[in-house]
């Protein structure tokens, strides 16, 4: 073991490497570590990547930032799964030129030094091809030469010399980090995309019909309009017509109910086939298409669990558990129980053979064009399964995204994540004040949960409608879609119940809906337009135009002398655009006070004079501000937020 240097804490990593951190193409991955050795010897370090599937490692030099810490960055190139490692070791050949200027400086005859010199090019030009180690043989053979000593010399104090040993740097008892790190390129779409959620069997013209993909295609000029990029509809499968479910939740339907999408299948088959009085596949296939003129993905909801009636019970009863009396087990969370539902069971023996079952249903979707997946309950299957479903499915479809739909406890939601879901529901609609919302961003964005959860923030779901929306009017609905827009680069919303401003409880003290659309067949004036959708579909054309909003790791919050007013901005990478966002949190009030310039974020250097034009861009008006502290007025009544583009003069 003759290598001296230890390469210790690599950021950014998750759990020594045994899941993988993610980013996008063209995302720059900013990779740090403490490097040192024994002594005073100088030492040097290399980041090294690749794609997976690639042998040759690319290598970036690390640069010291002091204290043993090195930093380097690299940028993926293509979409999949990349390695990364990191290599430090002394280098000798910069060691000796470090020591020769000295000794140079002293006035000392040096001599053997040229010959150490000499040595050491070669030990270096050997490391190199041909082809680039002319120059390093041709100044060995000049420090060999006794005759030559004073042009030697001179050329080693040169800066042709310094830039030299710079570029070749001498590799011997390399130390190598201890894991190779992993990372998961995805495509934009993976952090900025703006959902709308409808159920297809509610989209008919005919009150009372039922709904089909025909319909649905007859909405898309209408989704698009609104600035929204992936529609998704819950489950189209055939749904169970044992123990199915009636209106809000009966236990008994009515023959003319249709039940809930999420019990899954019946005699006309399971999770790859449709139900047909949505459609056929053809059907299907045709609307994914002609989403796409649109610029519209469809989400698919992946639901992996069964209606009593699913084919699956009798071709692999082996795949659920059965009760001492032959019976099998339905879904329970007691005391809840949901007879129209039957879950998988995953510590069955054939397990194996269920995993590729449910990998092939993932893979059957992928090749019909679906790229988008929304998973139901994940939480409620093994992460391990997840884990290996996801990178199987990725690997032949890098284009994949999956949606973790988990309202749970935050270390399965973490493990969810990590397992590599691309994207997850989150805690936003229960957050509902400035300090719960601040702690919240800072932690999704500012620890490590930014290296593997993609937060997308939704403020209601066929399953919630949040106690603030309850009663509410349209200032709370509209204040809450423009902060989840604003907020995260990632968000949604449960389409029409929300954008029609539904807001009447069930009468059993929880946050859903009265008359769920989960259990009936609505009938929806699609030509509606009302001041929310106005605020939807302003909202999505700014982010759509303004870079800033479209990433949330960029948040910065900044002070207010109001608790009611939140402030935020986003600025992008390269300072090009600046987005300055106020929040009045009261629904019921105008809220006044000052908000803080954050000078440093925005780029006003130390002693330079605030100068700033701010253009709210929901009402077009322009603010001239000079002061460290301004002041700002919101009416709900009008707009709940100023969403400023901010330009230094």
């Amino acid at each position: 073991m003759r290598n001296r240097v230890l390469i210790e804490h690599i950021q950014p990593q998750l759990d020594g490497g045994r899941y993988f951190i993610k980013r996008t193409v063209g995302e720059p991955v900013n990779v740090s570590a403490d490097i040192f050795g024994d002594g005073h010897d100088h030492i040097r370090a290399a980041l090294l990547y690749k794609p997976e599937s690639k042998k040759r490692w690319n290598e970036v030099v690390m640069e010291a930032q002091g204290n043993d810490r090195w930093t380097a960055t690299f940028v993926p190139e293509e979409q999949g799964f990349y390695e990364y490692k990191i290599e430090g070791w002394v280098d000798h050949l910069l060691n000796w030129y470090e020591g020769f200027k000295k000794k140079h400086d002293a006035g000392q005859h040096l001599g053997v030094e040229l010959l150490i010199g000499a040595e050491l090019l070669k030990k270096t030009a050997a490391q190199y091809p041909k082809s680039r180690n002319a120059q390093l043989l041709k100044l060995a053979k000049l420090l060999e030469d006794e005759k030559g000593y004073q042009e030697a010399v001179a050329t080693i104090m040169g800066s042709d010399f310094a830039a030299l040993v710079d570029e070749f740097p001498l590799k011997q008892f390399i130390s190598t980090s201890d894991q190779v790190l992993r990372l998961r390129v995805g495509d934009r779409k993976e952090v900025f995309s703006t959902w709308y959620e409808l159920f297809p069997r509610s989209t008919s013209e005919q009150p009372g019909k039922h709904g089909t993909f025909k319909d649905v295609e007859r909405l898309l000029p209408r989704v698009a309009e609104m600035g929204f990029d992936v529609l998704y509809l819950p489950p189209i499968h055939p749904i169970g017509e044992v123990n199915r479910k009636g209106k809000n939740n009966a236990v008994t339907a009515g023959a003319d109910e249709p039940g809930s999408p999420w019990a899954i299948g019946n005699k006309e088959g399971g999770h790859m086939a449709i139900h047909s009085e949505l459609g056929t596949i053809d059907d299907y296939v045709a609307l994914i298409k002609k989403a796409k003129e649109f610029d519209i993905d469809i989400a698919l909801d992946l639901a992996f669990q069964c209606a009593p009636d699913h084919p699956y019970i009798k071709e692999h009863p082996e795949w659920f558990a059965w009760r001492p009396d032959g019976t099998i087990a339905y879904a329970e969370n007691p005391p809840k129980k949901y007879q129209d539902i039957v879950p998988l069971n995953f510590e069955t023996d054939d397990w194996k053979n269920l995993w590729e079952e449910l990998k092939n249903v993932v893979l059957f979707w992928v090749k019909k064009g679906v790229r988008i997946f929304r998973v139901d309950n994940p939480h409620t299957k093994p992460f391990a399964f997840w884990e290996w479903c996801i990178q199987e499915v990725q690997k032949e479809a890098p284009q994949t995204i999956f949606l973790s739909e988990a309202f749970t406890r935050p270390h399965v939601m973490a493990a969810l994540g990590k397992a590599g879901f691309t994207q997850g529901y989150t805690y936003f609609v229960w957050r509902n004040n400035k300090q719960e919302m601040e702690e919240y961003l800072t932690e999704l964005t500012q620890t490590e949960w930014r290296e593997f959860f993609r937060p997308n923030f939704w403020p209601n779901t066929p399953d919630i409608l949040p106690y603030e929306l309850m009663g509410a009017g349209a200032n709370a609905f509209v204040l809450r879609v423009l902060m989840a827009a604003t907020l995260s680069s990632n968000y949604g919303i449960y389409g029409p119940a929300f954008e029609f401003m539904e807001n009447q409880g069930n009468n059993n003290g929880k946050e859903e809906y009265l008359n769920s659309e989960k259990y009936e067949i609505r009938h929806y004036n699609w030509d509606h337009r009302n001041r929310l959708t106005d605020a939807i579909t302003r909202i999505n054309r700014i982010r759509q135009e303004h870079p800033a909003l479209q990433n949330t790791y960029n948040i910065h919050f900044t002070r207010t002398d109001n608790d009611q007013l939140m402030s935020y901005v986003k600025v992008n990478p390269d300072g090009s655009d600046a987005i300055w966002c106020i929040i009045n949190w009261d629904t019921m009030h105008t809220q006044s006070g000052f908000v803080e310039v954050p000078k440093e974020l925005l780029g006003i250097t130390s002693g330079r004079r605030v100068n700033l034009k701010v253009e709210d861009m929901l009402t077009n008006e322009i603010y001239h501000w000079f002061n460290d502290w301004n002041y700002v007025e919101l009416n709900p009544e009008k707009w709940p937020i100023h969403i400023f583009r901010v330009a230094l003069l």
